[in-house]
Parts: C-alpha cells; sequence; structure tokens
C-alpha cells in the first residue's frame, strides 16, 4: 500500500496543504487585519467612532462568517475562475479561503485590541500622540500576544478549511483523504492523511504559542 508513488504523493500533498494553509493566511491577514482594526477604531467606543463604517464591517463580517465554507467555495467559484483562470487546485483554492478567512480574522484582530488597557491609550493620547501612531506603536504592541495567538487559531482553522477543500478537488492532503479513503475506501491512508493533518495542526499550535509566551511581557 505504501509503495513509494504513495509516500511521493502523501509528501506532496502535506507540501501542497502547506502552501493553501500558509498562502491564505498571509493574504487572509491583508485583509483582515486592517479591517479588524477599523472595526475597533470605529466603534462606539473606540479611538475614532464612526457609526456607519462600523456597521458597514460588521454585516460584511458577519455576513462571510456566516456562510458555510464549502458554500461559500462553490459560490465563489465564478470569482475564482475570474481571478486564477480556473476553480480547481491548490492555486484556485486560496481565493475562497481567504474571502472565509479575512472576516474571521477581522474579528480576532478586533477582539485582541479591545483587550488592550484603555488607560495605555489615554496616557498615549495625553503626550500627542496620533491616532496612526496610538494604533500601530501602542495598540498592536499591547495586544501582540493575543494577535499571536489568534493567528495560531486561524492557521488551524485555515488547514482544516483547506482539507474540506479537498471534496472539490483542491489538492492537498483533504484531496488524498477523498479519493483514496473515501472513494477507493482506502484506510490505511485515510488515516495517514489524518495523522499527518493532526500533526501539522500541532506544529502551527506549538510554534504559535511558544512565540505567544516569549512575547508576553506579562511574565
Amino acid at each position: 500500500m505504501f509503495s513509494q508513488e504513495i509516500i511521493n504523493m502523501l509528501i506532496r500533498g502535506v507540501g501542497e496543504s502547506l502552501y493553501m494553509t500558509l498562502v491564505s493566511t498571509f493574504f487572509g491577514y491583508v485583509l483582515g487585519l486592517p479591517m479588524g482594526i477599523l472595526l475597533t477604531i470605529s466603534d462606539k467606543n473606540g479611538i475614532k467612532p464612526n457609526a456607519v463604517l462600523y456597521r458597514i464591517l460588521d454585516v460584511i463580517a458577519n455576513l462571510f462568517r456566516s456562510i458555510p465554507f464549502l458554500i461559500l467555495l462553490v459560490l465563489l467559484i465564478p470569482f475564482t475562475k475570474l481571478i486564477v483562470g480556473k476553480s480547481y487546485g491548490s492555486t484556485a483554492i486560496i481565493v475562497p479561503l481567504v474571502i472565509a478567512a479575512a472576516p474571521y480574522i477581522a474579528r480576532m484582530v478586533e477582539s485582541s485590541l479591545n483587550e488592550v488597557d484603555p488607560g495605555v491609550i489615554e496616557a498615549a493620547r495625553s503626550m500627542g500622540a496620533s491616532n496612526f501612531t496610538i494604533v500601530t506603536k501602542v495598540m498592536l504592541v499591547e495586544a501582540r500576544t493575543s494577535l499571536i495567538v489568534g493567528m495560531t487559531i486561524t492557521l488551524g482553522t485555515i488547514l482544516g478549511y483547506s482539507a474540506m477543500a479537498g471534496t472539490v478537488g483542491a489538492g492537498g492532503l483533504g484531496d488524498i483523504a477523498i479519493r483514496y479513503g473515501y472513494y477507493r475506501y482506502e484506510s490505511g491512508i485515510m488515516i495517514v492523511t489524518v495523522v499527518l493533518l493532526v500533526v501539522l495542526f500541532q506544529v502551527f499550535q506549538t510554534i504559535g504559542m511558544k512565540l505567544s509566551a516569549r512575547l508576553d511581557k506579562r511574565k
């Protein structure tokens, strides 16, 4: 069962899963981090309240987070084809992964920034710091431990999404599990793919928790 061909396929699957997860997380933060910051500062208790902006971002975040990933993936097939020219494969699946991850990341960032002590923000404001400085030099720095924990959780979530995307030929370990474990009833390969996914998740979790602990100035 575990011929060299199968081993090579599993190695390739690990690489594709890492590729989808890491690239999607990066671009998810490119969109989600600014969105989370805007949600925080435009809130009624934020440093620059803006009810209209907050409401728009709140609706967008809630809308996309309420759609199950597999349904969102199917809905975005035309958009994915428009962006990358096809709707299958590890590169194509990055598009729906990013769109699914961005509002989730935004909420994680919003939650982390809301944990910052208001007294620290007021102290920075009293010293004449601009809103941009407060966000970049105070809020993001003070919330860094929580932000890294949120990123760790996000990596695990996106890894799970990438595995689910195997049902539509996204590649990676999820695709291998579906093609061999489900359609061909090769339970051994199914078990190995599950173990590999668990190992990847634990690697993300361990690295993220150690990094957050190192950056936690309270310790």
